[in-house]
């Protein structure tokens, strides 16, 4: 029914997809990722990709759509521990990174050395800095208001920062 219905008509279909499989992604979740709150994520997950699945008509077999719940399931679990698994080994990589580690003298902002580099910069490359950082306006802006193609400005902007980086880098380093 809602595969075959035209889009937002099918909400009882949809309630009750739902209402016959949150209870077994549900469990599948909490078996395979030993969290109630991924596991009700991975039901979210799960039945949403189903429903925009077949509200698209992309489910090969409407008939076993238990099989493709299933499926999809699995995938959404796998890719959350990999995701899980990854940040933990980061955390455990950087974990002698603290704040504490850190010298609040070097965070401090030299603006008097900023505004020097800047200085050292050519009109244009100031003006995409400026652009970029202050106004927060995207290439595709900028390069209208200085007439410059979108990628030009890029390329502006990239050597303009590698410039900057290396005259903060000369008083720093």
């Amino acid at each position: 029914m809602i595969a075959s219905s035209p889009a937002g008509t099918a909400v009882e279909a949809e309630s009750e997809l739902y209402r016959r499989f949150a209870p077994r992604v549900r469990l599948f979740g909490l078996k395979h990722l030993r969290d109630e709150t991924a596991a009700n994520d991975l039901t979210q997950q799960a039945l949403l990709v189903a429903i925009e699945r077949l509200r698209a008509n992309d489910v090969r077999e409407p008939d076993q759509i238990g099989s493709f719940i299933l499926g999809t399931s699995r995938m959404l679990a796998q890719a959350q521990r990999r995701t899980e698994r990854r940040r933990a080994e980061l955390r455990a990589e950087y974990a002698h990174l603290t704040a504490s580690t850190v010298d609040p003298v070097e965070t401090l902002v030299d603006s008097a050395h900023i505004e020097n580099c800047l200085r050292h910069l050519g009109e244009r490359e100031r003006t995409v800095l400026m652009l970029t950082f202050y106004a927060e306006s995207p290439a595709v802006e900028i390069s209208d208001a200085l007439a410059m193609s979108p990628g030009a400005v890029r390329v502006a902007r990239h050597r303009a920062l590698a410039r900057m980086r290396d005259c903060l880098e000369l008083r720093h380093g």
